[in-house]
């Protein structure tokens, strides 16, 4: 992407900038415990660590299907990373989605997350 890691990091924290770098709304306590909610509660979590010089940030995840249990969140890690001058790379890991909704949600994270982050920091 064509931000630092720091600009990516912060960007992912703050509700205001992570709506507008996904298109939709988001509320997110930047804090570890913190809870974030994103497109009207159809994707929620809690903020399990933060490491803002590792530009590293993991939450629980759930997407709002109606069989995926409220009490079963998946995990995501992400990790910016320095690349080039005023550039980084994105690290991501998930783990404990249900597999029928696997394919469904690695191509949402780019279709809502990837490509529109990339185009945000153009």
């Amino acid at each position: 992407m064509n931000c630092t890691p720091e600009a990516a990091y912060k960007a992912w924290m703050d509700s205001k900038t992570h709506g507008a770098m996904i298109g939709g709304d988001a509320k997110i306590a930047a804090k570890v415990g913190g809870k974030f909610s994103i497109w009207d509660g159809a994707v929620t979590g809690d903020t399990l660590e933060l490491d803002p010089k590792k530009h590293k940030i993991v939450q629980s995840w759930r997407y709002d299907y109606d069989d995926w249990p409220e009490t079963e969140p998946s995990k995501i890690t992400i990790e910016f990373v320095p690349y080039r001058k005023d550039q980084c790379k994105l690290r991501f890991w998930q783990s404990g989605i249900p597999e029928k909704y696997a394919d469904e949600i690695a191509k949402g994270w780019q279709d809502y997350y990837w490509k529109p982050m990339r185009e945000y920091f153009k």
